[in-house]
């Protein structure tokens, strides 16, 4: 039998256990060596920019040993955007002209969903990124981010609605948020979103693209080229970081980006990655910060499409965060998502990033914040990969272009 004083101190360390912080707790990487091999990019750079730091781009490529499928469920969507999993496994995706529509796993793509307000469709708009309420199962309720056409230009917005029982119609349709900077660019809207671990809306907001209001991305005072953290209501969220400066808006979140397409939650940290574009050169993958500056348009590892260099041709600023990795030449990388799955063991906590310009799926492994290994997915299709969701099944979803829809899964 345990006498009184061992007693006490096994419940004096279960005590502290319990104590500590929440991030304590959560899982750390107990993962194997990972073998690399040459990175997978062998095309020459736009530049002669170095890395701020080895490994932040150009990484030892990784081949996936576990046997691995991919099967076409349809090709009849029209450009579609957005991928979300429903609680079925059925999948909700919006199309880039103004529709969504549902999917089965059999390939039966529904009628389009009546109730979503008017896009402007030209340019790089239309309806974008999507997400389901955490509570979707009980509320039925959608998020969605469009390009509006408003007095004086061109914005991104922010929508909601409930899905109908029958899936046929978005109910009581609401923008809730409005991007406050029009312009008549229809180019660079951002237009990913998602929920964060506190429940809040985070969305990505493009800077534009033209030279006007490429400086806006510096801006406090412009939602342009930022991720904003808002309330269902589209109300800056509570706890926000505190931008010092004159009419710094509520809702920024972090500023500094250029044309952000992806975003992505950590399976296991909660933190949030975001994926944007960069001109020539200079894609970049970030993890997010709250209150901090990405940079554009003053650091980059881009170079204007010209070939001249960006502002004063730097990479690194004090204030500036450096990007965990990027890519040059460019990849092109629009939406993508963490894997959380363990049907393919070596794919857990991976991200996976849609890549239009070089038409595959990037498989990023993630180790300790940064990136270790880079593999190219589905090269072999020639498609341009949009965006890419996990369903319930745990097999991964991404969506094309051209209008298909793969699932991805061990064999």
């Amino acid at each position: 039998m345990m006498n009184t004083r061992n007693i006490f101190l096994l419940m004096f360390g279960l005590l502290m256990l319990t104590s500590c912080d929440d991030k304590a707790q959560k899982p750390k990487d107990n993962d194997p060596p990972l073998v690399t091999g040459d990175p997978v990019e062998t095309a020459d750079p736009n530049s002669d920019y170095q890395p701020a730091f080895e490994g932040q781009t150009r990484i030892g490529s990784v081949v996936t040993t576990t046997p691995w499928r991919k099967d076409i469920i349809t090709t009849a969507l029209a450009s579609p955007w957005g991928i979300a999993a429903l609680p079925d496994g059925r999948l909700l995706i919006t199309q880039k002209g103004g529709t969504m529509r549902i999917v089965t796993l059999a390939g039966v793509v529904s009628d389009p969903i009546d109730g979503i307000p008017e896009v402007n469709a030209s340019g790089q708009g239309g309806l974008l990124g999507l997400c389901l309420d955490p509570d979707f199962e009980t509320n039925r309720m959608i998020y969605w981010v469009f390009s509006e056409s408003v007095s004086g230009g061109n914005i991104t917005a922010v929508a909601k609605g409930k899905l109908s029982n029958d899936d046929t119609t978005i109910e009581n349709p609401d923008v809730i948020y409005r991007s406050n900077t029009p312009n008549s660019s229809t180019l660079h809207y951002g237009g990913r979103i998602l929920f964060d671990e506190d429940g809040y809306l985070v969305v990505s907001t493009g800077e534009r693209s033209v030279l006007e209001t490429r400086p806006l991305a510096q801006s406090l005072s412009s939602s342009l080229g930022k991720t904003v953290r808002i309330t269902k209501e589209g109300d800056a969220a509570p706890g926000n970081p505190d931008f010092s400066g004159a009419g710094a808006l509520p809702e920024l979140y972090t500023i500094g980006h250029r044309n952000p397409q992806g975003l992505a939650l950590h399976p296991k940290t909660g933190d949030i990655w975001l994926g944007e574009h960069g001109p020539r050169g200079g894609d970049e993958i970030n993890r997010l910060q709250p209150g901090k500056n990405y940079g554009w348009p003053i650091i980059t590892y881009g170079i204007e499409y010209s070939g001249a260099t960006i502002g004063d041709g730097i990479q690194q600023k004090e204030g500036m965060e450096q990007p965990v990795y990027y890519w040059d030449p460019v990849i092109a990388p629009s939406g993508m998502a963490f894997y959380a799955g363990d049907r393919v063991p070596e794919w857990e906590n991976n991200l996976f990033v849609c890549a239009l310009g070089q038409t595959h799926i990037a498989r990023l492994v993630i180790r300790d914040n940064k990136v270790a290994g880079e593999e190219r997915l589905l090269k072999s299709e020639g498609q341009r990969f949009r965006d890419i969701t996990q369903g319930p099944d745990k097999a991964l979803y991404a969506i094309t272009d051209s209008g298909r829809l793969y699932r991805i899964d061990k064999e």
